[in-house]
């Protein structure tokens, strides 16, 4: 059998042996079967993305921009690239090392030492060439550089998993602004509308005033309501407009306007994503990227324990040399050599026992980060659908009490034009009218926005998102 046969064989057997450092077995979880309230059965719903089932082609095409402009993005796959170099790395190290070197010098000996030994005697000058090819090998024994690969390759797969979770808040967060953009439209309108009717019976009141027919202070008391109006339009014109700011960073663009599709009123009510708790360990990205930051900690035990033992190395040259470069490739030129290193730590000073309590003590903490991850999941989405169900219920009270106030500003206006109310029972009923449908609103956007915050809490709509869209940003990042 060739050299090169026997060292291939060699790593092939020492491939097989058992790498020093525990094997990773996931934690125990103690995962409910159900959850406190929602839906208890597996689906796919969630896997798709759910931002299309509001139904609105602007917010489809936002979350597409978003995706592709996010700065926040562009650095998560920054991050993914130097976790697959690092990997790259790593892995390296497991194959042979193979240089290349070539070198011609002049030698010039001095009168007071002895003369080299590639200077000929009575001679102080001459040239030296070289053309080398070496190899080294680091037997991986004891599987030191097996776990350092291990645990590169956990690194890299955290690291797309951050990405998709990047992805999944991202897109969250746009769709939770995008909402609040047109809550805040459906309130500047109603606002809006609220002036024009107050100014309407402003000039009523003034008239009146003006004719003897009602006191000043009904004509007063308009003016206060109708102020009150004015002031509220600027109120919410800002807030639209630092909506829109928000959104415009979001995607990575400079501040401007959004483009709107639907108003808040014909934004459809999207399906209830449905889901075990168990589901979560495999479609949430967070919960993923926290198993494999532990797999990787889990490798570096066995790195930090295999310092204990031996580093054996192989090494081999080839190479020509020649005191004249026309010589240098004659057979009388060939050299070679071949060796074997082992390199054992002695004496540390405790060094080697303090990394493995290192690696130990870090790997109980990301234990416990997983563990965290998992129960933090779990609130959210039982957050979540609390919140779907508690606000569904508020949603139609409110309503209830917007249609009974509608009503007590109908019979309010009635009475004072019979003479049976003053303007003030008017003035109030048209107020609480007005707050109320503000609060509405209000419920109505939280509403909305439990449905976007369940789905990321499922894990729902990455998987579409990351893989589809994700993509082109990695390309206008690179």
């Amino acid at each position: 059998m060739s050299r090169a046969g026997a060292l291939t064989l060699a790593a092939g057997v020492l491939a097989g042996c058992s790498a020093v450092g525990p094997d990773y077995s996931r934690p125990a979880l103690d995962l409910p079967t159900e959850w406190r309230m929602g839906p208890a059965e597996a689906g796919q719903i969630s896997n798709a993305a759910w931002w299309d089932a509001f139904r609105d082609p602007a917010l489809s095409k936002l979350v597409a921009e978003t995706i592709a402009g996010s700065l926040d993005l562009k650095g998560a796959v920054a991050r993914v690239d130097q976790a697959r170099a690092q990997y790259g790395l790593a892995r390296s190290a497991l194959f042979p090392q193979v240089n290349a070197d070539a070198s011609g010098e002049r030698l010039h000996a001095s009168r007071t030492t002895s003369q080299g030994a590639l200077i000929p005697p009575g001679h102080r000058n001459t040239n030296a060439y070289d053309l080398d090819l070496s190899a080294s090998y680091e037997i991986d024994v004891w599987g030191r550089l097996r776990r350092a690969t291990e645990a590169a390759h956990a690194q890299l797969l955290a690291s797309e998993e951050g990405r998709r979770t990047v992805v999944l808040t991202l897109v969250t967060t746009v769709a939770d602004a995008y909402i609040q953009l047109l809550a805040l439209d459906d309130e500047l309108a109603i606002a809006q509308r609220t002036l024009e009717s107050r100014r309407e019976v402003l000039r009523l009141q003034k008239a009146r005033f003006d004719g003897g027919v009602a006191p000043e202070s009904d004509m007063r008391q308009a003016e206060a309501q109708y102020q009150i109006a004015a002031a509220s339009v600027p109120s919410l014109q800002r807030q639209v407009a630092q909506q829109e700011n928000l959104i415009s960073l979001l995607a990575g663009r400079n501040p401007g306007p959004v483009e709107r599709g639907r108003t808040f009123s014909q934004l459809a009510v999207p399906s209830i994503p449905a889901g075990l708790p168990s589901d979560l360990l495999a479609r949430r990205p967070d919960i993923r990227q926290a198993e494999q930051s532990l797999i990787a900690a889990n490798a570096d035990i066995g790195v930090a324990r295999a310092a204990y033992f031996p580093r054996i190395s192989l090494t081999a040259l080839l190479g020509l040399q020649s005191q004249e470069l026309a010589q240098l490739f004659k057979g009388a030129s060939f050299a070679w050599t071949a060796g074997g290193g082992l390199t054992q730590s002695l004496f540390s000073g405790g060094a080697l026992q303090s990394q493995v309590e290192f690696a130990q003590a870090r790997q109980r903490e990301l234990v416990a980060n997983y563990q965290t991850a998992v129960i933090s999941a779990l609130r959210d989405v039982n957050d979540a659908l609390i919140a779907r169900t508690t606000l569904e219920a508020q949603r139609a009270e409110q309503e209830k009490n917007v249609a009974a106030l509608t009503r007590l500003l109908e019979l309010a206006k009635r009475r004072y034009k019979e003479g049976a109310a003053i303007f003030l029972e008017v003035a109030t009923a048209e107020q609480s009218l007005f707050d109320a449908q503000i609060q509405l609103d209000s419920v109505r956007a939280q509403l909305f926005q439990s449905y976007a915050d369940l789905y990321r809490a499922f894990g729902g709509g990455w998987v579409q998102t990351a893989e589809a869209l994700a993509p082109q940003a990695a390309d206008s990042a690179r």
